[in-house]
């Protein structure tokens, strides 16, 4: 069995706050036998209206938001990951999701499709992530992919993901309430763990910013583990041989007849 966490906060405008959140929650799935928690989009900066204070607050990959995440990462002894708000083009910024351990920056996902939807831009603020192969790592024997949010209205992502082999797909988002919102995010979560066959760990902001509804899926899309509106953490044992024994009843990836190429 791998035990892994989602975990789910409100971010905000304070660094320190959001920092410090970030510790408790690390330290705490640690403290419960995880080796991997899945953190909110934007975890390190947050405000209701994207403009040009995000990208005021930026910080690189290597700067002192992600190395204190690495560091919790380290004491806890798992990997965590977690939204950027990351350096950009000076412009605009970009919205990454990276994974820390003990051993340092274990991948980094920029996100590639941008919220031009339901009234929001995100793009007038947000460099987009290249096309590029995914980077991927592993987490006691499980391959461990990335993808961000409104990816998650674009299968083809994910699908990307599992040409290369991922058996679990973290998400960190920031799904924004409304209408039908929270069935949008469970339906997309659980379609992407059945047509896949693979676990999907996603962690989504609290209200009012957020719908929480933080999920663990496994490849049949069975809930492993729930969370409300509240910040909070939850649980999740994934057993290895569940994932053999989806992939082997229903071994859709093998029967497909199209790829994914970039647009």
């Amino acid at each position: 069995m791998v035990r892994i966490a989602v975990a789910q906060f409100a971010p905000g405008a304070d660094g320190e706050a959001n920092l410090a959140a970030v510790r408790r929650l690390v330290v705490e799935a640690g403290r419960q036998g995880a080796a991997l928690v899945v953190l909110p989009e934007y975890s390190s900066f947050f405000e209701h209206r994207m403009g040009p204070r995000f990208v005021e607050h930026a910080q690189p990959l290597d700067g002192p938001f992600t190395a204190a995440v690495w560091a919790a990462a380290a004491e806890a002894g798992l990997v965590a990951v977690f939204g950027l708000v990351e350096t950009g083009d000076g412009e605009r910024f970009r919205n990454a999701a990276v994974a820390v351990s003990g051993d340092g920056v274990l991948a980094v996902y920029r996100k590639t499709h941008l919220y031009d939807a339901f009234g929001a831009h995100e793009s007038e603020w947000v460099e987009p992530g290249a096309l590029e192969p995914p980077q991927t790592f592993l987490v006691d024997g499980l391959r461990v992919g990335l993808q961000t949010c409104y990816d998650l209205r674009f299968p083809e992502v994910t699908r990307v993901l599992a040409d290369a082999d991922v058996d679990l797909v973290a998400v960190p988002a920031d799904w924004v309430p409304g209408e039908g919102k929270v069935h949008h995010w469970r339906t997309l979560l659980t379609a992407r763990a059945i047509e896949n066959t693979a676990f999907v760990a996603a962690a989504g902001q609290v209200p009012p910013e957020g719908v929480g509804t933080s999920l663990v899926l496994d490849p049949a899309g069975a809930v492993l583990a729930e969370l409300g509106e509240e910040p909070g953490l939850a649980l999740a044992d994934l057993d290895p041989e569940r994932l053999r024994a989806v992939r082997a009843a229903n071994p859709s990836l093998a029967l497909r007849r199209y790829t994914v190429l970039p647009r």
